[in-house]
């Protein structure tokens, strides 16, 4: 589903991301880690179009989207969410929904606010995720983890093939998350791609099944969640310490 070759990228004189290379498998989860400063968020904005690589490609479903703005990549099959949850607080969560998932540019100008059709479809994204009841309230009211499932609600009104989720355990209250668990698993059952930063190692050995380590703007190794956690590579990376950036 998604090829990443070769990407390089530096800030300055920082070489942020190097000659990073990982594949990540049509209808599987796949967990991108490392420590701190390991070139994790700057691969993972290449891929979603929010940064551009110095050079290296990004292939999804084998045609280049390197370099391409979001909302194309969007148009191509793959979505994001953020670490932050970047919402519209005077906003409904049902606005917040529609607002984010259009992405047609100036041919909005000439719409109604909102369709009867974009509604409906919304409102199905919130009863799937069981927060249907929060759909008429203020973004501003929502707590930190309401938040996250209205980011990952809005993820799905684009009908994407494959999304990638920044670090969506952060913050998270206990039960909230394995809520959130529950429907990244289903919706991977529905044959979705999912690609997940995250630091959470018990939750990346739950629901991975497959591990991509970063250290040092690089891939050190990729595998099963077992076989990762085992490397003497990834335990090095971790232990050794040094890196301080993201």
């Amino acid at each position: 589903m998604l090829a990443i070759h070769n990407i390089n990228k530096s800030f300055g004189g920082l070489h942020a991301v190097k000659d990073c290379s990982f594949m990540a498998e049509q209808g599987k989860i796949t967990a991108l880690i490392g420590p701190n400063g390991a070139g994790k968020t700057t691969a993972f904005n290449i891929i979603s179009g929010t940064l551009r690589p110095d050079s290296g490609e990004v292939h999804l479903e084998g045609k280049p989207i390197t370099g391409m703005h979001p909302h194309k990549i969007t148009r191509r099959g793959m979505s994001r969410t953020f670490q932050i949850s970047r919402n519209f607080e005077d906003l409904t969560v049902l606005e917040n929904l529609i607002a984010q998932s259009q992405y047609r540019g100036l041919r909005n100008l000439f719409k109604p606010a909102i369709s009867s059709s974009e509604e409906e479809k919304a409102m199905e994204m919130l009863e799937f995720l069981n927060i249907s009841r929060l759909a008429r309230e203020e973004a501003r009211s929502l707590s930190y983890g309401q938040k996250k499932l209205m980011d990952l609600a809005a993820l799905l009104m684009s009908n994407p093939k494959m999304i990638l989720l920044d670090e969506p355990a952060g913050g998270v209250n206990p039960t909230l998350l394995a809520t959130i668990v529950d429907h990244i698993n289903e919706l991977n059952k529905r044959g979705l791609t999912v690609l997940i930063v995250e630091h959470n190692m018990n939750l990346v050995m739950e629901i991975s099944h497959k591990v991509v380590v970063m250290a040092y703007g690089t891939v050190i190794a990729e595998g099963d969640p077992h076989t990762i956690q085992d490397d003497p590579a990834v335990l090095e990376a971790y232990l050794g310490g040094g890196q301080t950036d993201d």
